[in-house]
This record gives structure tokens, sequence and C-alpha cells, in this order.
């Protein structure tokens, strides 16, 4: 766990929890043993009574990747402590069974989960925060991005209609999510802000300094007026529909899974690693 995640106290008075994913040469893509850290590093956060807020980051020039779906930690057959819901053990199971009890603990269940830490939290991102990346940072109350950050849901190209944690309706104009997942495009940080997905945007160099200032900032106000603050917000999202949106899009993703596995050759419509970094680079 300590090898994936790190976790430290940082700020004038250590109020700052700071979560960084640590797997760089792999550009922090998730394999189960760093969802699982991250999990626990979160419940950490939100039992410690000195912590008043919360960052999460990448280690390495990348924020996030996505989904580890190709490196040799993938681990994804590994069991673990399941904690997000009680659907069963998806290690002894087949097909759609396993996906589907898989993904409703460690995407859609542990991301819900996380937006919902009674505590201010924030995504530093730099790089690259693509497909589940973007999911880390929408479950965060603030994203400040770099000048190098780029965000993109590029899983259209597995035939697949968005990443479990649908956000995108939310997070950005509709018509904006549309173009963002017909594309695959890459959004530099900056349009990322104009569409309201991005609080700031900095220099590289003064990510780490700006997003630990604004933390210690936001976590001086009282702690109990922060946490019914985002719990208001929160259910305003979704009553705007964003827990239903989110159930439905789950059952179509898990549908675009099993079409892929009916009429192709695996789950992910035969795309890797190599080539979706060949087809982002291509434009195709």
């Amino acid at each position: 766990m300590e090898d994936v995640v790190r976790y430290e106290r940082r700020g004038a008075d250590g109020s700052v929890a700071v979560i960084t994913m640590n797997r760089p040469d792999h550009r922090n893509a998730q394999n189960s043993a760093m969802t699982y850290a991250l999990d626990a590093a979160f419940y950490r956060a939100a039992e410690d009574n000195g912590v008043a807020a919360v960052v999460l980051a990448g280690a390495g020039p990348h924020f996030s990747a996505g989904h580890d779906i190709g490196s040799p930690g993938r681990d994804s057959h590994e069991s673990f402590e399941r904690r997000a819901g009680l659907w069963w053990d998806h290690t002894d199971k087949a097909g759609a069974e396993s996906r589907f009890a898989r993904e409703s603990e460690v995407y859609l269940g542990m991301c819900r989960r996380w937006r919902e830490l009674p505590k201010p939290t924030i995504a530093a991102v730099q790089g690259a925060c693509v497909a589940g990346g973007l999911m880390l940072a929408w479950s965060c109350d603030l994203v400040v991005a770099a000048e190098d950050a780029f965000f993109s849901d590029p899983v259209l190209r597995m035939g697949i209609p968005g990443v479990e944690y649908f956000a995108h309706p939310w997070v950005m104009p509709p018509r904006v999510a549309k173009e963002f997942l017909f594309t695959g495009e890459r959004m530099p940080a900056e349009r990322a802000r104009e569409v309201g997905m991005v609080n700031r945007v900095v220099p590289r160099e003064e990510l780490d300094e700006h997003t630990l200032e604004l933390a210690e900032r936001i976590g001086r106000m009282p702690r109990f007026g922060l946490a019914l603050a985002k719990r208001a917000i929160n259910q305003a999202e979704d009553l705007q529909g964003m827990r239903a949106g989110m159930d439905a899009a789950f059952g179509l993703h898990h549908l675009a899974h099993a079409h892929n596995a009916e009429t192709g050759t695996d789950a992910l419509g035969g795309m890797d690693p190599r080539s979706m970094r060949r087809a982002a680079s291509d434009g195709s």
C-alpha cells in the first residue's frame, strides 16, 4: 500500500492530508492495489481529526492515465476486502457477473463514497488526466490544474460510452460533454477551466504550493460548516439527476462490455494501452 500510494500531513499546522498516487513509471495507472490503497488513504483522512482538507495528487509528470489495462502489476483478480458495497466477490465469478461486481465496487462505488467525504478535497492535476483519472479528479470538490494538464475520455474507441463514474453532463455542459466523448480529443487545462470543469490553472512549478495554500485556507473554515455546505451542493447535483444518471450510464457501460465480449475477442473491443495511445496520437 505504501508503495503505490503515499500519505502525508502537510501545511503549517499539518492540517492538510496529501494523498499521492505513486506509480509514475506507469503514469499512475490504477491497478487494484492502488485503488484499494487510495480507499484506505481517504478513510484515514476522514478519521483523522487533525485533517481539515485533503489534496489528491499524482507523482511524476502525469496525474493519472486511467485504469490499468495492461501493466504487469494490473492484478485485477487479486482479492481485496470489499468496502464500497455488498456485491459479492468477483474473483471466483466469470463473464459479465465478475466485471459488474468488480466495477460496482472499485469504480462507481468507491468514487461515490470519496465524493461524500465530509472534508473538502482538491485534485492537483498535471499532465494526463485520462479516463479513470477523470473519475478521481471528478470525485474531488475542486480541481487545480497545471498549465500542461489535459483531460480526455477516449473509451468510446472501445465502443464504451464513457467511464464508470459518469459525471460528464454535470462537470461540463451537455454539448461539450458530447464533443468530449464523441471525439475522444484532449481538452487542455484552460479550456477545462472555461467550461467549469477546473477551478484554477497555474504554472506547473506552482501547482503543489498553490494547491496546498488553497487547501489550508479552506481548511480554516468551520469544519461542520464545510461538511454541510459540501453535502448541500452534492444533494443539489443528485436532485438534478446525477446519481440516477450515473446508474443508467453504468448499465450502458456494462452492456457495451458484454457486447464487445459477445462480438469480438474481449470486453475492451480489442484495444490495449498501445493501440489507445496510437489512436490518440494520430487522431483516429
